[in-house]
C-alpha cells in the first residue's frame, strides 16, 4: 500500500467535509431542533408527541404491518431464492425469477399503490377477471400488499447472493448421512444462512416502516409514522419542532435493526473450501418449488398489468376502446414532460457524480493508507440507517433559509449521500480482490498514484462502476420519501408530480408518468448490463 501522497488527501478531505455538510450536520440540528421550544429547550415535543394518541396509533401501525411484511417477505425471497438455486426447476423460469423480481424496483413507491388500486378495487382489472372483490385495498390490506411487493426484490438479491456461497456438497453428505429432509435442510440451508435472513427480516422492516409512496396511495384511514410526520411537516399547520421529534423517534427501529445486523453477521460462518456441485433431480421437489415461484412471480406482476392497460383505452374501466390519446396528451402537456425531463436530469447528475464520489471513498478506503480512512465506513453505516424521509427533513430545516433551498442541487445532494452505502459496498468489494502491489509498481515505473488509479484500478473496476452508476440512476428515477420535502413547482420530480396528481384523481397521466419511469429505468439497466457485458469480455 503507498505512503499517503498529497492527492489522496485532495480527494479524502472534501469527501469528508461533504458528508460533514450533508448528513452529520444537518442530522445534528434535526436532533436539537427537537429538542427546540419557545420557553428553550426541553424534551417537551417528545412529551406531546408522545403523548398523542393518534401519533402512538399510527407508531404501533406501522410496527405490527411492518414486522408482518418483514415475516412474509423473507419467507417468499427465501423461497424463490431456494427454488433459483437448490433445485432443478426449469431454466426458463429460474431466468424468469431473477428478472421478473427486480422490475418493481424500476416503479416509484406510490405508483404500487394507484396500480393496487386499478387491480383490487371495485372495478379493478384482477376483481374482473375473478368476478369478485378478493380484498379490502384501502387501508391494512393494500399497504401489506404494496410493502411485500416493495420489500421482495431487495430481500431476494440478499438471499440469493448468499445461496451463491453455500457448498452443495454438504446437502447430498447430509443425504448420505442418514438425515432426514428437515434435518438436512436446517443443517446445510438454514444455519448458513441464519445471519442473511435475519438481515432480509430487517432490511424489509426498516424499508417498509419509512416508505411515505404507498401510504400516500392506499393508506386509507390506516394511518402510519411516515404520514404522520408528512402531515406534521407540511400540513395546514406546520410544526417543525414536533416533525423533528417524531423523526428522531422514527430513526429508533433503525438504529435497533443495525444492532441485530451487527449480533446476527456473527453467527454467519464461511466455508473452509468451496466446491460447485449439481444437485440431482427430485420431481416432487422440483415440481413443487417451480409451481409456488411461479405463483408467486405471476401474482406480483399482475398487480402491474392493468398499468400497461389503463392508459392505452379511452376510459377504463367503462370504455376499453384502445386509444393513444392519453399518451399524446402527455407528450404534448409542458408541465407532464417538464417533470420527466426534471427527473431525467437529476437521476443522470446523481449517477454521475454519485458514482464518483462513492468510487473514491472505496479507493481511499481499500487502496490508500490515509489516516483517519475507516470513517467512511462509519459514514456508509450512517447512511444506511437513516431513513429517507427522516433525510429530508434535516434538509428542510437545516438548509431552509440558504441559497440551495428548492434546487436541483440540494436534491441531486440529498441523493447522493441517501444512496451512498451499496454503491460503496460494491466498490469496496471489487477494489479489495484486485493485487495490492499494483500502486507501488506504478509508482516505481513512474506513474503518480491518481494516474494508476485512472489506467489500472479503473479499468479494472469498470463492471463495478457502470452496476454503481446504474443503482444511483434508478433509484434517483424512483426516490419520493426524501424529495417530498425538498421539491418546489419549478423542481419537482415524476415522482412528486404523482403525488400532486393523485389529488386531482389524474389516473391515466399517474400511469403515464410511471410507464415513462419503468421504460428509462429499463433502458438504462439493458444499457449497462450490456456494457457490463462487454467489459468482461474484454
Amino acid at each position: 500500500m503507498p505512503n499517503v501522497k498529497p492527492a489522496m488527501r485532495v480527494i479524502y478531505i472534501p469527501i469528508l467535509l461533504l458528508f460533514a455538510a450533508f448528513l452529520v450536520i444537518p442530522l445534528g440540528i434535526l436532533f436539537i431542533r427537537s429538542f427546540e421550544t419557545s420557553e428553550g429547550f426541553n424534551f417537551s415535543n417528545y412529551i406531546a408527541v408522545l403523548s398523542n394518541q393518534e401519533l402512538l396509533t399510527s407508531i404501533g401501525n406501522s410496527i405490527k404491518i411492518s414486522s408482518l411484511t418483514a415475516v412474509i417477505t423473507t419467507v417468499l425471497a427465501f423461497t424463490l431464492a431456494y427454488a433459483v438455486n437448490c433445485t432443478k426447476i426449469y431454466t426458463p423460469l429460474k431466468m424468469a425469477i431473477k428478472t421478473g423480481i427486480l422490475l418493481p424496483m424500476l416503479l416509484p413507491t406510490i405508483t404500487y399503490g394507484f396500480a393496487i388500486i386499478y387491480s383490487f378495487g371495485n372495478q379493478g382489472f384482477i376483481t374482473k377477471l375473478v368476478g369478485r372483490n378478493l380484498v379490502e385495498i384501502y387501508g391494512f390490506n393494500g399497504l401489506l400488499i404494496g410493502y411485500v411487493i416493495y420489500t421482495l426484490p431487495a430481500a431476494f438479491l440478499l438471499i440469493n447472493n448468499s445461496f451463491k456461497y453455500i457448498d452443495k456438497k454438504f446437502i447430498i453428505v447430509s443425504k448420505l448421512m442418514g438425515d432426514g429432509t428437515l434435518r438436512s435442510f436446517k443443517n446445510t440451508i438454514v444455519r448458513p444462512l441464519v445471519g442473511t435472513l435475519g438481515g432480509a427480516f430487517v432490511l424489509s422492516f426498516i424499508i417498509s416502516f419509512t416508505d411515505f409512496g404507498i401510504p400516500a396511495s392506499v393508506g386509507g384511514t390506516y394511518s402510519v409514522v411516515a404520514t404522520q410526520l408528512y402531515q406534521v411537516m407540511l400540513g395546514s399547520i406546520p410544526n417543525f419542532n414536533h416533525g423533528a421529534a417524531i423523526a428522531v423517534v422514527m430513526l429508533i427501529p433503525a438504529v435497533f435493526g443495525v444492532l441485530l445486523l451487527n449480533y446476527l453477521e456473527k453467527r454467519n460462518f464461511h466455508y473452509d473450501k468451496f466446491g460447485e456441485t449439481e444437485l440431482t433431480p427430485h420431481r416432487g421437489r422440483d415440481v413443487g418449488f417451480g409451481i409456488v415461484s411461479g405463483v408467486v412471480l405471476l401474482a406480483m406482476l399482475s398487480v402491474f398489468a392493468v398499468m400497461f392497460v389503463a392508459p392505452f383505452v379511452s376510459s377504463y374501466p367503462y370504455d376499453m376502446t384502445f386509444t393513444f390519446k392519453h399518451l399524446l396528451d402527455t407528450f404534448q402537456s409542458s408541465d407532464l414532460t417538464a417533470v420527466y425531463k426534471n427527473s431525467l436530469f437529476v437521476a443522470l447528475l446523481t449517477a454521475v457524480f454519485g458514482t464518483c464520489i462513492a468510487f473514491s471513498a472505496a479507493v481511499l478506503n481499500v487502496r490508500t493508507a490515509v489516516k483517519g480512512k475507516s470513517s467512511l465506513d462509519t459514514i456508509a453505516m450512517m447512511t444506511n440507517t437513516v431513513p429517507g424521509m427522516v433525510l429530508g427533513l434535516s434538509y428542510l430545516l437545516f438548509f431552509n433559509g440558504s441559497s440551495l433551498k428548492g434546487t436541483f442541487a440540494i436534491i441531486v445532494l440529498y441523493s447522493i449521500v441517501h444512496f451512498f452505502t451499496t454503491p460503496y459496498l460494491m466498490a469496496k468489494n471489487a477494489l479489495s480482490k484486485m493485487n495490492p502491489t499494483w500502486e507501488t509498481t506504478g509508482e516505481l515505473l513512474g506513474d503518480s498514484w491518481l494516474k494508476t488509479v485512472y489506467r489500472v484500478l479503473l479499468p479494472n473496476s469498470r463492471s463495478t462502476v457502470i452496476e454503481m452508476f446504474s443503482y444511483y440512476f434508478i433509484n434517483a428515477m424512483v426516490t419520493i420519501s426524501g424529495i417530498i420535502f425538498l421539491v418546489t413547482a419549478q423542481t419537482s420530480l415524476v415522482s412528486s408530480k404523482i403525488k400532486e396528481l393523485q389529488h386531482f384523481g389524474k389516473f391515466n397521466e399517474i400511469f403515464m408518468l410511471s410507464l415513462l419511469i419503468f421504460v428509462t429505468n429499463l433502458a438504462v439497466k439493458l444499457l449497462c448490463e450490456a456494457f457490463q457485458k462487454k467489459s468482461n469480455k474484454q
